[in-house]
């Protein structure tokens, strides 16, 4: 039988084996932000469904009664959440008389983490999967699809069926095989490695100490102190956190083993902490938050912590999330991120195209002068 396509609106109602082979297959480097469980523990919450304005849509693929292909999706009435930045797209539709929402994102809520999107195994598979979103925007009304922080490949191929490429930056650390922090320091210029030594002493100068739970050592306590730092730190930047309490009650439960909190601690209090995915090869930095405001206390917990940890654990790539060019000084270099997109209205398609021809520009050119701000020496380069 010729495979077909249809919209699932609950993650439940696909089994975690069946999905998780074809988002982690065997072989290739596990991403837990695809995971059945880390999508499973958005819904379970409540933090999308609902009235959040991500309401589940995701594709799925099957062949005689086998799960082929599959695409974490979902209508959205509102554009916050996403990291790849379409406000101005909306405003022109608008401005022009045309409705932007719904439109249709296909990415993990709140997680600008790059990763599989079209999760299949064979490339006539992803064809029809992006296929089928197309399909599946004009079958719900929707203006749009967006594919988010997907992987160079994909982002090259969806180009081929008409998708508009757009391209950002992100800083990431590189793993050159280092022993220690002090192998990593040696690497970089003076300057920058004075500068990093004189941070960390600052920080431990305060009498801050450090711990890193994951797995078994992870406990309820432990998310009680961050989820206070989360929530602080969320009505601060956006106004209204996007996660709950449940959602990392969940993590808890299914997916400890996959977490590592950094937790900061000063005279018997815990005063800082920074969620983090970890994956086969890379350790992926989240949220953070703290309750007491100490100088480069953000770059030991969310970086250095990181980098201390990925070495540690032989990972060879940190990734520090969206934006902030202050990692580039920290050893961060700058890396693309890439979203593909496809706009029903063919005026906005056509404007949207010019645009983003430019933006593209400026984004090579941008990521050639951070690169010449490298930190490090010459001769490692």
């Amino acid at each position: 039988m010729a495979p077909r396509l249809r919209v699932v609106e609950r993650i439940a109602e696909i089994a975690a084996a069946d999905w998780d082979a074809l988002a982690n297959p065997a072989g290739a480097a596990v991403n837990p932000s695809v995971l059945h469980a880390f999508l499973a523990a958005m819904e379970d919450s409540g933090c999308v469904g609902g009235k959040t304005g991500w309401l589940p849509h995701h594709l799925v693929l099957e062949q005689d009664g086998t799960l082929v292909g599959a695409v974490p999706c979902y209508l959205k009435s509102h554009s916050m959440g996403e990291y790849v930045f379409d406000h101005g797209f909306a405003d022109a539709l608008q401005r022009a008389g045309g409705r932007y929402y719904p439109k249709l994102q296909a990415s993990v809520p709140f997680t600008p983490v790059p990763g599989p999107r079209l999760l299949a195994a064979t490339a006539e598979h992803r064809d029809l999967l992006a296929e089928g979103l197309k399909q599946m925007a004009r079958d719900a009304g929707a203006s749009s699809v967006h594919l988010t922080f997907l992987p160079k490949p994909d982002w090259q191929a969806l180009s081929g069926q008409g998708f508009l490429q757009r391209q950002d930056i992100q800083f990431h650390w590189h793993n050159a095989s280092y022993a220690s922090f002090a192998d990593f320091l040696a690497t970089l210029s003076s300057a920058k490695r004075k500068m990093i030594r004189k941070e960390r002493e600052a920080v431990a100068a305060r009498g801050i100490t450090f711990e890193h739970a994951t797995g078994a050592s992870l406990k309820p306590e432990h998310w009680d102190a961050f989820f206070h730092f989360y929530m602080d730190t969320g009505s601060r930047k956006w106004g209204r956190p996007y996660l709950n309490r449940a959602f990392f009650d969940r993590l808890h439960e299914t997916m400890r083993d996959q977490v590592m909190l950094v937790l900061a601690r000063r005279e018997d209090r815990t005063i800082a902490g920074a969620l983090n995915l970890i994956g086969s090869e890379r350790l992926y930095g989240r949220n953070w938050g703290c309750s007491e405001d100490h100088p480069f206390l953000h770059f030991e917990t969310c970086y250095y912590q990181a980098i201390d940890f990925a070495i540690a654990r032989g990972l060879k790539v940190v990734e520090a999330g969206a934006q902030g060019e202050h990692k580039l000084a920290r050893g961060y270099l700058p890396v693309k991120t890439f979203s593909s997109h496809h706009f029903v209205h063919a005026g906005l398609s056509r404007a949207v195209a010019e645009y983003l021809e430019s933006e593209r520009a400026a984004i090579n050119e941008n990521q050639q002068e951070l690169a010449a701000h490298s930190p490090f020496r010459a001769e490692r380069e």
